[in-house]
């Protein structure tokens, strides 16, 4: 787990990238709390609250007396979730200097055009 962030935001993150790549598919069940705590060596109410957080979100279920389970559409929304995160920390900036520099979004385009060719 990484330093700053805290454990519980950390957990809940680890089971989305899970979601968004395909490891857990819908209906799949999400490793349990205890699980999760030993495997992270952190208390269980941490891991619970991360997995509780997904649960509020609707992103993963309940099923009383077996675990958690992910919920139908999670990967979708999580995938449109983040992807407007990233245009507002990442888009967003750059348009924004490239606007300050005089770059036109056509110009833009090129460079990212560009930039992709290079990778």
């Amino acid at each position: 787990m990484e330093n700053g962030r805290p454990l519980f935001a950390q957990v809940a993150e680890l089971i989305e990238n899970s979601i968004i790549d395909g490891t857990l598919a819908e209906d799949t069940q999400v490793p349990s709390t205890n699980e999760l705590a030993a495997f992270h060596r952190i208390n269980p109410a941490t891991a619970a609250k991360g997995l509780n957080q997904l649960a509020a979100e609707g992103i993963i279920y309940k099923k009383r007396g077996i675990g958690m389970f992910v919920s139908a559409g999670a990967r979708e929304a999580l995938k449109s979730r983040r992807r407007e995160r990233f245009a507002r920390q990442y888009i967003e900036p750059l348009v924004a200097e490239a606007d300050k520099l005089g770059v036109g979004i056509a110009e833009l385009k090129s460079m990212l055009d560009q930039w992709e060719k290079n990778l």
